[in-house]
């Protein structure tokens, strides 16, 4: 089966679909440059996307790969996750081989950005698909006149059968700041981190590669460029109020984010910045 993308009605939002090698597909929305879907070349959907998630640009899509960009979080004074989650991106090339598709999108500052965030910027997302892996970049670029610094991440919702059972391997050793127990600052002791409760925890400064361990739906996840690593999961009693995720949304994601958050990222004029994230089944 050769390799195309295609554009596509996915769930009333417009969108690129990628359908790669061995059957491999991902779908990419528009709205955002957000990743919607992998599916790898054993059939299974990899990332999780809420069934209540508002595609009418009038919120943020919840699930799947989300750009939060020039800000992350309400960590500043801008909206939280920043400005492009609900803009519209424009397609900025395409291309397909034997073994991959891949496309990319890219989004720039206007009116109502600068009103917000008084910085010119172009952003670009570069998703690569091959038969059993997944890369993403984000690139930044500042045009202007003068420096810039931002927080990025990109916000990836893992789905997994019960995040009970599943264990994140990679993390010993580092510093993570808990914000679901008053920011403090912790040292990961574990050699893998179990979610048994609400987990928002910042990863500082993660220099090796993570295993997510799910059975027969682990996964390898790299990061280069993004120093931090953010893993998040609602819980319960959280879940309840998120309108735009099922009551039990909670027990079928994992939110492992590359990101660059403890230390904002700073772009001369005329300078760029670029962060990649690889998911890869095994």
């Amino acid at each position: 089966m050769k390799t195309s993308i295609e554009t596509i009605d996915f769930q009333g939002i417009e969108a690129l679909c990628l359908n790669g090698p061995r059957g491999s597909r991902a779908v990419v929305a528009k709205r955002g440059g957000q990743v919607l879907s992998w599916t790898a070349a054993d059939g299974r959907e990899r990332l999780f996307l809420s069934d209540r998630a508002v595609g009418d640009g009038s919120a943020a899509i919840r699930g799947g790969i989300p750009v939060c960009f020039p800000q992350f979080a309400a960590l500043g004074d801008l909206p939280r996750h920043g400005l492009v989650r609900t803009r519209e991106w424009q397609v900025g090339g395409r291309s397909c081989g034997d073994d991959y598709a891949m496309v990319t999108l890219l989004v720039e500052d206007d009116a109502a950005s600068r009103a917000l965030w008084p910085h010119p910027f172009r952003a670009e997302i570069t998703v690569g698909l091959e038969a059993d892996r997944l890369d993403i970049e984000l690139g930044i670029d500042n045009p202007g006149d003068s420096p810039f610094q931002f927080t990025a991440a990109l916000h990836t919702y893992l789905r997994v059968v019960q995040v009970e059972d599943v264990a994140l391997e990679g993390l010993y050793g580092f510093t993570y700041r808990d914000a679901a127990d008053g920011n403090r600052q912790r040292r990961e002791t574990g050699t893998a981190l179990l979610v048994e409760g609400e987990t928002d925890r910042i990863y500082q400064d993660v220099r090796r590669p993570l295993l997510l361990q799910a059975g027969n739906l682990s996964l390898g996840i790299h990061a280069e460029g993004f120093p931090d690593v953010v893993v998040w999961n609602p819980w319960v009693e959280r879940s309840a109020q998120i309108p735009d995720l099922p009551a039990n949304g909670w027990r079928h994601m994992l939110c492992v984010e590359a990101a660059a958050v403890h230390r904002p990222v700073a772009v001369a004029a005329g300078g760029s910045w670029s962060g990649r994230q690889t998911l890869v089944v095994l």
